[in-house]
Order: structure tokens, then sequence, then C-alpha cells
């Protein structure tokens, strides 16, 4: 921790301070050591990037065998199984969409008391489905940053030959053929999009998880970044992302840092066709009858709600919505 020496006293203020102390007083306060005042450490808001993290599971040849069009990144908990199977069993099972294939991959660290019997269940689970990337981070919400980065690095090196990624929360209902229509029609290069936020404030409320002292990050407002609960970008930009970040101390606001590093690189943001395509939370009322087929994205309150989502979606579907 560095200390800081307060300055000198100025001598009006020892002509001040004489008259309200005795003289013995006065020499025991000035032969004592100056004072000090302890800074306050930052490091807490930044995480280990770029660090030499490597893949404890991996799929290093899947995505060049199956040449995909759009490659689905799922960060998860090791330990929320549920989810992943929610998701195999609903959107995840989507593998050809419009003709054109669709990849998914769930994407975990370790968990931070490397329970041994989690990670035989994980590996199991690994060998049985073929879509979990496991690198040896910590698996935490302050780490968001690092499994972002580390996502980056999987496609760039993993896939050279895709088109887009989209990078997805577990809780997340997903229109798969929504998706595929709409990239189907999007730039092919230096292309990111999203649920983007304009002018977000920075909370200097200590008490917020998303708290930033001045000392940190001294502007008012964010640069414009996409919501992290789901964003597509085209396959040029893992390495540009990865490359800017070593110019950008990685904070741990996750979505707030890939904005940053976009804006590093002077690539601006594209907006979707229409805002309402992804949806950041459910409606309030009862959704319409075709709600789940014009959407490409909403949260949903747990994974737990997607099964009984997806089913109303396949019925809008089949009902012509």
């Amino acid at each position: 921790m560095q200390i800081q020496k307060f300055p000198f006293v100025p001598h009006k203020w020892v002509t001040c301070l004489s008259a309200f102390l005795s003289r013995s007083t006065w020499t025991t306060l000035i032969n004592k050591k100056p004072f000090v005042l302890a800074q306050v450490s930052t490091s807490q808001y930044f995480v280990a990037y770029p660090h030499q993290y490597h893949f404890m599971l991996d799929e290093p040849h899947r995505c060049l065998q199956e040449k995909p069009f759009v490659i689905l990144m799922i960060p998860v908990a090791p330990s929320n199984r549920e989810a992943r199977e929610m998701i195999r069993t609903t959107w995840g099972k989507e593998t050809t969409v419009l003709g054109q294939v669709v990849s998914h991959y769930f994407l975990l660290g370790v968990s931070k008391d490397r329970d041994v019997h989690l990670e035989e269940e994980v590996l199991e689970e690994s060998r049985t489905h073929q879509d979990i990337l496991q690198s040896n981070f910590v698996d935490s919400y302050n780490n968001l940053t690092i499994k972002t980065m580390v996502m980056f690095e999987w496609l760039s090196s993993r896939c050279p030959n895709a088109s887009y990624a989209m990078k997805i929360d577990s809780d997340i209902f997903l229109n798969v053929q929504k998706l595929v229509g709409m990239l189907l029609k999007a730039p092919q290069h230096l292309y990111m999009t999203g649920r983007l936020e304009r002018d977000a404030a920075v909370l200097r409320d200590r008490t917020s998880k998303w708290f930033l002292p001045l000392s940190v990050f001294p502007e008012s407002t964010y640069p414009i970044y996409p919501r992290g609960l789901g964003y597509v970008f085209s396959l040029d930009l893992p390495q540009k992302i990865m490359e800017a970040s070593s110019h950008i101390k990685a904070l741990f606001i996750e979505d707030v840092y890939v904005g940053l590093c976009m804006r590093h690189l002077g690539i601006t943001l594209t907006d979707p066709p229409h805002n309402a395509l992804f949806m950041d939370t459910m409606p309030y009322s009862s959704p319409s009858n075709c709600y789940w087929t014009t959407v490409i994205t909403t949260i949903l309150d747990s994974s737990k709600q997607l099964l009984d989502v997806w089913g109303m979606y396949q019925s809008q579907r089949q009902s012509g919505c």
C-alpha cells in the first residue's frame, strides 16, 4: 500500500497553534514523525488479464469440422448443469437454421474450492456432449471479464472460418431462427450489435456492485457498449479486441470493458434492425400471441423457465407467427 505524507505545516499555522497549545504539547507534536495518509487500493476493480490462461477442457477441432455460420458462446458456472441441460433441450439443439450451421459451447472457469467431485462430473458431461470449454481461471462474477476475453481467444484460434459468434447468458431465451435471419443481412466485418447502452452513468454509490471510484474511471458516463446478456459480432473482431486489451487495463465490468476496447479500436457498434429484437426483461403483461417469434433474446427469471417459454415459442411458430 502506498502512503502519502502530509505537507509541512506552514509557519503561520505554527503561530496559531502556539497560541492554543502548551510548550510541552507543542514540542511533542513537532518531534513526532510526519502524519501519513493511506491511499485506497484500486486493484479490486480490475482483473488479471492479459494472462496465460489455458483450457483444461477443449474442443479444438470441432469448429473446423462443422464450419458454423454462427457460434453461440454461453458462459455458465461449473455447478450449473441444470442450465446447460435446459439449453441443450431447447434452443441449443437447433444446429441447422435457414440452411446455416449453428454451434454452441458452454464456457466455464473452475470452482473456487476446486471441488474434485464437481470436476469429475463436468469431465463426464464434456465427454457426453462435446460442448464444454473450461479454462483455469476462478469462475466468479468479478471474473466475467476474464471469461469474456478467454472466449475471444478461443474463437480467434479455433474458429477462423466462422462468420459470426454470439455471447449469450444462460438465463436467456434465444430465437435462433430470428438471429440467423438477421445475420444473413448483416455486415460481415467489424460488426457488433445487441442491446446497446449509450451514455450510461458511472455509478458512484459504494453500495452498488457496479461502483467505480473516480480514481478508476474519471469519466461520468461509459462509452457505448453492448449489454452482456447477449451480443453478436463478426469473427474478425476477437483478435482486434484482444490486441486492444493490451492497451486498456481490464475492468471487472465485462460488457463495459468490451465497449472500452471497441472505442480504443475506433469501431462503431451497430444498432440492430429494431430495438425490440434484444429485450432485457420479459413483458410485464401477457406477451402477445406472436411475441416469442418476434424477438431474438429475452431475459428470463431463471433458466428453469426456458422449457415453458420454448413450448410457447414452438406453438407460435406452428400457428403461423
